[in-house]
């Protein structure tokens, strides 16, 4: 054999290697679902596991979007919404509650046939939503100034069962599983974390982010009593200490972040940003070490996202600005 064969082998066997050696995305694209019949902003998600099914708010559009997890198609479209913001699925019902930011309504959609079954009117900004399985109950944020809190839905008929009152507009917030408080970002008084109980409705505390601002998205990781805040002013993110409120890092994030995700399996967080950027922070320990590991780039405009870890996604919905159409991207999550 030449002399040549054997260079152009052991050049092979040097990129085998290096391809080998180097450790894999921890998100990957493996789809991009096209939204011709979408313009407009895209906000919020949730996830429908029973049905596979993924939801999206559709708010420049007024409309809502319903994939097949399965085949990444879209399925159906529930229209004439109010630009829909927040979107709920309650599994215990088969109910689909959207918030409604133009008009404050909150309105439940029946999850077999999408035909709506009530409404309720929590007068302006219907935003962000969570569901609580112990008790079938809809969370929803809603209003501004002396007229914020989150409306407390029952999961099955729809009815406003209280209001829980907030110095401002609600953004982000987590309810705590193994107790009854629920961490809320509320840029609008101070760029302050609310701690309230969700029981009585009472303020138990308002921490301080020491001096970022613009804190929208919001993620909890319970196990280790860790509050995880973005900010947009600086684009950071900070770690919490859930028993304190006391600031234990903050690590660089992305610009003009909407949505973020803690996932336990691989303890990573994961924040889409406007800018076009997914960031990716490992937590390196449990004393408070948090890295950055990763910035992929995704599409200017792709903001609001879900992650799954039961199916071992994330879904990124992009904004289409200029020549660039609406879209749904499905990333695989890496180890």
């Amino acid at each position: 054999m030449t002399k040549t064969f054997w260079r152009v082998a052991l050049m092979a066997l040097l990129c085998m290697s290096a391809a080998q050696a180097q450790p894999a995305a921890p998100l990957r694209l493996v789809a991009a679902v096209p939204l011709p019949h979408v313009h407009g902003r895209i906000d919020h998600f949730d996830v429908d596991l029973v049905h596979r099914r993924l939801l999206m708010s559709a708010l420049g559009n007024n409309t809502l979007e319903i994939f097949d997890l399965r085949a990444n198609k879209l399925i159906h479209t529930i229209s004439g919404l109010r630009e829909p913001q927040g979107v709920t699925y309650a599994p215990k019902s088969n109910r689909i509650f959207v918030a409604n930011g133009d008009d404050g309504t909150v309105r439940m959609f029946d999850g077999d046939t999408y035909k709506q079954l009530n409404i309720v009117d929590l007068q302006s900004d219907a935003d962000d939503t969570r569901y609580e399985s112990a008790t079938d109950r809809v969370f929803v944020g809603f209003g501004g100034g002396k007229h914020a809190g989150i409306g407390v839905l029952d999961g099955t008929s729809g009815k406003l069962l209280k209001t829980i009152k907030l110095p401002g507009h609600p953004e982000s917030f987590q309810l705590e599983e193994s107790g009854s408080r629920i961490f809320v970002n509320v840029p609008t008084a101070g760029n302050k974390v609310a701690v309230v109980n969700r029981t009585d409705g009472k303020i138990l505390a308002m921490w301080s982010l020491g001096g970022a601002e613009e804190n929208f998205p919001m993620a909890l990781d319970e196990k280790d009593h860790r509050l995880f805040i973005a900010s947009r002013a600086p684009a950071e993110v900070l770690v919490l200490d859930t028993e304190s409120g006391k600031l234990i890092a903050s690590v660089p994030g992305v610009g003009h972040a909407d949505d973020m995700w803690y996932g336990g399996a691989h303890k990573r967080i994961y924040v889409s940003g406007g800018s076009g950027f997914i960031s990716v922070i490992q937590q390196e320990d449990v004393v408070g070490r948090y890295s950055r590991i990763a910035q992929i780039r995704t599409a200017p405009g792709g903001r609001t996202s879900c992650f799954v870890p039961e199916l071992n996604r994330l879904y990124l919905g992009v904004w289409g600005r200029g020549n660039q159409p609406e879209a749904l991207r499905v990333y695989e999550v890496g180890p």
